[in-house]
């Protein structure tokens, strides 16, 4: 059995780390480079940068501060945000990233999950899905719909047949970030997050409303997620990653130890 994944979310707007709730009204939370050094010390599993603003605002992803983080970190590191084309993500694995996530870029271009898993493994190409919760209806039979451009644009493309779509077209994981619950620290979105973990056969990793240790043991355990991505929590200095790791075993979850 793999061991589950804690892993980290940078926000990262103005080269600072910032933070939200539901997409809104972001704060500066510090410095992502010395915050990434922290968390990989820790006990991270997994480092993931984006660059919030960068897909609205048409332009590319900061390189110098993935350099400058990719630096500081010895495990996997994610990175997404205006990531539009193959040289695009070529460029952020050449500046140290492991593996690239793409999310507006990928619906307004499914190729692009082709292409990338195609030049540089399928292990590489994360899709990032930010997903509000909406009537179910012909369009959205699944009741979740999928948001682009930072939560800003709504299309109209049901979530669960996304999910299928990007993993035929090559994505070797999925980031599933529920807009409803981001920020909120009152729990994942658990049935989004089964229904996608049950129907795809990449790794989901559960995103959005992590605010106790309790809630990373109900989206790994009930909602059957592979990893728990968590920013609040450990930005506000209200647990430590070994805290949280802690629980988790003791609760017979297996994640890597970090005595």
């Amino acid at each position: 059995m793999l061991s589950k994944r804690i892993v980290v979310c940078l926000d990262v707007k103005n080269g600072r780390t910032t933070k939200g709730i539901k997409f809104k009204n972001n704060v500066d939370v510090g410095d992502p480079v010395e915050m990434a050094k922290v968390y990989y010390e820790e006990g991270a599993d997994e480092i993931v940068f984006y660059d919030i603003t960068a897909s609205a605002e048409y332009r590319n992803i900061m390189i110098d501060v993935v350099e400058r983080v990719a630096q500081q970190i010895f495990i996997p590191f994610s990175v997404g945000g205006g990531i539009r084309t193959l040289d695009d993500m070529r460029q952020v694995l050449l500046a140290g990233a492991e593996k690239v996530s793409v999310n507006t870029a990928a619906v307004l271009n499914p190729k692009i999950i082709e292409e990338g898993a195609k030049a540089f493994g399928s292990q590489c190409v994360v899709l990032g899905m930010d997903v509000k919760r909406v009537e179910v209806s012909d369009k959205i039979p699944s009741g979740y719909e999928i948001v682009i451009h930072g939560g800003r644009t709504y299309t109209g493309i049901d979530a669960l047949w996304w999910a299928k779509e990007a993993e035929n077209l090559g994505a070797g994981e999925i980031c599933l970030n529920s807009i409803d619950a981001d920020g909120t620290r009152e729990g994942y979105e658990l049935s989004l997050t089964k229904m996608i973990s049950e129907n795809v056969s990449i790794p989901v990793i559960a995103s959005g409303g992590a605010g106790v240790p309790e809630h990373l043991y109900d989206v790994l355990t009930k909602a059957k997620a592979d990893a728990a991505l968590i920013a609040s929590m450990v930005h506000y200095g209200t647990y430590s990653i070994g805290e949280i790791k802690r629980y988790l075993h003791d609760k017979g979850v297996k994640v890597r130890m970090v005595w």
